[in-house]
């Protein structure tokens, strides 16, 4: 069948299952994130540096559990019963948090760290393999999918985080945790629409025994429930995750670029740029995934969020993100086809350098409007315009990161790269806890808040944010040429 044939045929019909099945997951995901900062300060009264660390230990373990989850599939599970155990840990984990203290918050947290783990690096995979090698329809197929993601996204930082502030956090984890089970409901009974992509099945490998006549599979199970209490303990001794998470990126960093090596010096260069690049998304996300932490807490007491009479909940402005995302994602793909055509598209390192640019000038947005605060209170377009540029950042940057990785790696070790490029962002969520933590004006937790110091304390650090991302920035476009190179024509 032509291309021309192709594109006119439309969708594999399993594209739609898997679009609703993974909204309503990160419906789940972003329902549980957008309350937990809130939850951690005003129901479990921990102090903002303690509740930060807790949320950038969370976060970052998130990341860190789908470049295995998307091994075990590849290897045992098969990627069907990936995710269907992946959506049961995630609602477990989301009604064992309305058990209402901190260690059924940790379990709870735990269960969602290795069943999204298994989520979401799986049924990305099966969007994939809908599609032959070179369909035409397979970048619209993902554009479609990527809308279901912020349509998810918006729905849980506007539905669950009104409920959660308005009616009571258990509330709105409750939600989120339903959101869960719809994704479940509909993956399952959808299964024969995506029936004919390859690797849905549990390996032969799963059936294998391990030891002492287990199999593979039984193993993996029981593994997955154990990991649960060893989440637990990296999240309430999160300083361990200093060592673990940098002697990963070192054995990742150094196996790159070693496999460059042996396939010669155009993939040596190529690896070594991938890693820079690597450091380069761990700043940027560092940065931007203030926005559950800091930044919310800042919503909630630094800022003036009456509309018409009416007070829009501090977890609610992390809003203006993914809808920002889904009104000008299809102007930026466009934009890229047209600046193309005129030769005028920037090359991947201007690209980086723009988005941390702006993302570095939504932080400077704070300073410009603290001179307008009112009783230590900025406009609430102080936000809606710090949003704005995270989010034009954001676009300059994350497709094109994801694009690129699968550019500069050989196929050999594509898994590898994408696996690396994974890891970034969980070492930056990680970082992020620990910059958060740097705003953080209460200690323990319900005391009064000395508003005046808090809100030169918030400005202060987002300030420093800005003015050292606009700095990266401009390293990053005086060195783009040597970087260039080192892609050797990869664009």
């Amino acid at each position: 069948m032509s291309n021309t044939d192709l594109t006119k045929q439309g969708h594999p019909n399993g594209l739609y299952i898997l679009f609703f099945s993974e909204m309503w997951e990160r419906f789940c995901y972003y329902g549980m994130r957008v309350l937990l900062t809130l939850y951690l300060v005003k129901s479990l009264m921990k102090g903002d540096a303690e509740a930060s660390l807790i949320y950038g230990a969370y976060t970052g373990l998130v990341y860190a559990a789908a470049v295995l989850g998307g091994r075990l599939a590849d290897r045992y599970l098969g990627y069907r019963l990936a995710i269907l155990l992946g959506s049961v840990l995630m609602a477990i984990g989301e009604f064992m948090i309305l058990g209402g203290d901190e260690t059924w918050l940790l379990l709870g947290m735990g269960a969602i760290i290795v069943g999204n783990g298994y989520f979401k690096a799986n049924i990305s995979t099966i969007v994939g393999k809908l599609y032959e090698d070179n369909d035409p329809r397979r970048d619209s197929g993902f554009t479609i999918f990527y809308i279901g993601i912020n349509i998810g996204s918006l729905l849980a930082t506007t539905l669950v985080a009104y409920i959660g502030e308005t009616y009571g956090f258990k509330y709105g984890f409750f939600m989120a945790g339903i959101g869960m089970l719809s994704a479940l409901v509909i993956f399952w009974f959808g299964r024969h629409r995506y029936a004919a992509a390859d690797g849905l099945d549990i390996r032969p490998a799963a059936r294998e025994k391990a030891f002492g006549g287990i199999s593979w599979l039984t193993v993996i199970i029981v593994g997955s429930l154990l990991t649960i209490p060893a989440c637990y303990l990296l999240i309430w001794q999160n300083q361990i995750m200093d060592f673990l998470l940098l002697g990963v990126f070192i054995a990742v960093a150094y196996s790159l670029i070693k496999a460059g090596i042996d396939k010669g010096p155009i993939w040596r260069d190529r690896m070594i740029a991938l890693v820079i690049f690597i450091i380069i998304n761990i700043a940027f996300w560092a940065s931007f995934e203030q926005a559950g932490t800091s930044l919310t807490l800042f919503a909630d007491r630094n800022v003036d969020r009456f509309i018409f009479g009416w007070e829009m909940p501090a977890s609610m402005t992390q809003f203006f993100n993914p809808a920002f995302i889904i009104i000008f994602g299809s102007i930026f793909s466009v934009m890229w086809v047209k600046l193309t055509e005129i030769g005028k598209n920037p090359s991947i390192p201007m690209k980086f350098s723009y988005g941390i640019l702006q993302l570095g000038l939504g932080f400077l947005v704070t300073l410009f409007f603290s001179q307008f605060a009112v009783d230590y209170k900025v406009p609430l377009i102080t936000l809606l315009l710090l949003y704005l540029l995270h989010t034009t950042g954001e676009l300059f940057l994350s497709p094109i990161g994801l694009s690129m990785v699968t550019k500069l790696a050989p196929k050999e070790i594509a898994g590898a790269a994408m696996g690396g490029w994974f890891l970034s962002y969980a070492i930056a969520n990680f970082v992020a806890g620990k910059i958060a933590a740097l705003t953080g004006v209460e200690e323990g937790g319900g005391g009064e808040l000395d508003l005046a110091a808090g809100f030169d304390t918030y400005i202060g650090v987002f300030s420093n944010i800005g003015f050292v991302l606009l700095g990266i920035a401009v390293v990053i476009a005086f060195f783009s040429k040597p970087l260039n190179k080192l892609m050797h024509g990869v664009r």
